[in-house]
């Protein structure tokens, strides 16, 4: 590993770049300090067409991954290269070039040499991150005997999958931003699934990352003893019961007292709300939250502000907006609490209604007094009062 200037380094980037014989892929991800980036990760590869070679620039949006074919020389490389990304890879067919900026904005490189080839193929099948054989997909049922996917689970397959694709580089950055610390076997880093059901995320995480290396505890919360036996004993089968487990406790009153990051996937209503509450009275460093439905606010909206009438008169409009109240409230009240929050979407309409996720990271950074009074300004206009603001003031 080496360090140099960070311009330099982005000069060395854009000659390899231009080797359009010897270029095999660029990976762009995560996000340097206060920045945004245009997307969560770019993926760039040299492709061939009837016209010849073109630059093919991919990239997904927690939905769907969107491709974009350039010219070699109109390629907008330079533009993204700059565009905020604190990661980035680059292959060619004689080695490997790896730049992690920090949030120092230093640059950090890494050289390797290996012999790669180029694939130009213009369609490729999109890459499985979990092998549809894999044990633990069929113990939890998503693949039958055979190693197929079911087609009645194949939306739950690639649901996983989604939420798998956005984990990896959300942990990443968080790692090497300092917010989470860096897995060992001595010191794993702990996840906790609140709500984990039938188990396939909690299972799907464990074997996922520590597949990549990373080194991980996983707890599977559930309400029904039924869940936590049938998981535990599955677990037992596939010989990782010491680094996986499964408890039968409600989220609210879970006797476990602190996780690096936890996951909730539809949770119930306020369900949902017991688990970024838990979340944020364990100092969890990164949560990961996709709620269900929203009866609790929807159910306050009494006296509409107007003209906010235009769209509640319309059952399904209100139902939709008491929605976004919902979600908009919970993340003003984590970022107040120190917690950097976005809304995404991790995975496509098409596969689940209830797609949107709440992405936070813990960073301490203390809010300001007009976030405060936004907040307060939202709750008096609409007359609501938030279950996550009463289970944080308890």
């Amino acid at each position: 590993m080496s360090d140099q200037s960070l311009e330099a380094t982005f000069a060395e980037f854009e000659t390899l770049f231009a080797n359009t014989d010897s270029l095999v892929r660029v990976v762009l991800s995560g996000r340097r300090r206060n920045m945004q980036t245009p997307n969560e990760r770019i993926d760039i590869r040299p492709v061939a067409l009837k016209d010849g070679l073109a630059i093919q620039v991919s990239h997904s949006d927690g939905r769907q991954m969107t491709s974009k074919n350039y010219a070699p020389s109109e390629a907008p490389f330079g533009q993204l290269l700059r565009a905020g990304y604190a990661n980035v890879l680059l292959e060619h067919t004689q080695g490997s070039l790896a730049l992690r900026i920090t949030k120092k904005g230093e640059a950090l490189v890494h050289r390797e040499s290996g012999v790669r080839e180029q694939d130009l193929s213009h369609d490729r099948t999109k890459s499985r991150l979990l092998d549809a054989s894999d044990p633990f997909l069929i113990a939890v049922g998503i693949s039958d005997a055979k190693g197929h996917v079911k087609p009645s689970k194949m939306d739950k397959y690639k649901q996983v999958e989604e939420f798998l694709r956005l984990l990896m580089p959300t942990l990443t950055s968080a790692i090497s931003a300092g917010h989470i610390h860096k897995a060992s076997e001595s010191n794993p880093l702990t996840i906790v699934d609140l709500g984990c059901g039938h188990a396939y995320l909690t299972f799907a995480a464990h074997q996922y990352l520590r597949a990549q290396g990373v080194a991980v505890k996983v707890i599977g919360i559930d309400v029904r003893g039924a869940a936590r036996d049938r998981n535990n004993e599955i677990a037992r089968q596939l010989g990782i019961d010491k680094t996986i487990e499964f408890r039968a406790e409600e989220i609210a009153d879970t006797t476990l007292g602190s996780a690096d990051i936890s996951i909730a996937l539809h949770a119930c209503d306020t369900a949902t709300d017991d688990a970024i509450a838990w979340s944020v009275n364990a100092d969890v460093k990164l949560a990961l939250i996709a709620p269900c439905c929203h009866h609790d606010i929807q159910a306050q909206m009494n006296e509409i502000p107007e003209p906010w009438s235009l769209l509640t008169r319309n059952g399904i409009m209100k139902e939709r907006l008491g929605d976004l109240l919902t979600d908009a409230l919970r993340m003003q009240i984590m970022k107040l609490r120190g917690y950097r929050v976005e809304a995404i979407e991790f995975v496509g309409g098409e596969h689940t209604p209830r797609n949107l996720m709440i992405r936070a990271v813990k960073t301490g950074a203390i809010a300001d007094a007009g976030d405060e009074a936004k907040y307060e300004q939202m709750l008096t206009l609409w007359k609501v009062k938030p279950a996550l603001a009463t289970l944080l003031n308890r």
